[in-house]
């Protein structure tokens, strides 16, 4: 494996999805209209707590609709030919770097809608971004872990889906602690320990992604 090597991948994956413009543009639909929705339901009553809840929901979804297409998308002539041309570890780094900035794209833009329609309810802006990193980085390993093994089960959707609740599930709610603090104070004491789980989920998931997908890959 080579940095060239992911390089190159990561580029394939942004020309393929400028190509395919109809995927990116659903998603920004479903985005947009889902917060759109959110704020007809809720119009100014909204308080923090569900605030920061509808936005890590909505995240959520758009970040299985828009992963989830990682390998399920890619036809077995297209496994061989990557086999031939590149390390299953420089494969799968590509597809969690090119995931990453997709979902970080994703988030600033839902959180700019949210600000746009339900008003700034964050306080510790550094704090909300820092969680809004983390939670990318988080969402788009995980998934893209699961989403490959889920590609070698005749496509199922539905086992990424079963696959990737247990780990999403803790890694969500300590999203939501840590950003529903940056909505209520500038104070960072007492989250050192919530930040160190976060990274510690992402970097246990991305060393899981490099150790084990070789042999998923081989099969």
């Amino acid at each position: 494996m080579s940095f060239s090597e992911i390089r190159y991948l990561v580029e394939k994956e942004i020309k393929l999805e400028l190509k395919q413009k109809y995927v990116i543009n659903g998603i920004l639909l479903y985005l947009v209209s889902t917060i759109f929705v959110t704020y007809l339901a809720f119009e100014n009553a909204i308080s923090p707590e569900t605030w920061n809840s509808l936005f890590w929901i909505i995240l959520l979804f758009v970040a299985v609709n828009g992963i989830s297409k990682s390998f399920l998308q890619e036809s077995p002539a297209r496994h061989l030919y990557y086999y031939t041309i590149a390390s299953p570890q420089a494969i799968v780094l590509s597809k969690i770097i090119y995931n990453l900035l997709l979902m970080a794209v994703l988030a600033m833009l839902a959180f700019g809608f949210f600000l746009l329609l339900m008003g700034n309810l964050v306080v510790n802006l550094p704090l909300f971004m820092l969680t809004l990193l983390l939670g990318s980085l988080g969402l788009s390993s995980v998934l893209t872990m699961v989403a490959a093994i889920a590609s070698r089960a005749s496509h199922n959707f539905s086992l990424m889906a079963i696959l990737s609740f247990p780990i999403i599930l803790p890694l969500l709610a300590t999203l939501m602690k840590v950003s529903g603090n940056a909505m209520q104070t500038f104070d960072w004491s007492g989250l050192s320990g919530l930040i160190v789980i976060l990274i510690t989920i992402n970097i246990a998931v991305v060393a899981l992604a490099y150790l084990l997908f070789p042999y998923l890959w081989r099969d």
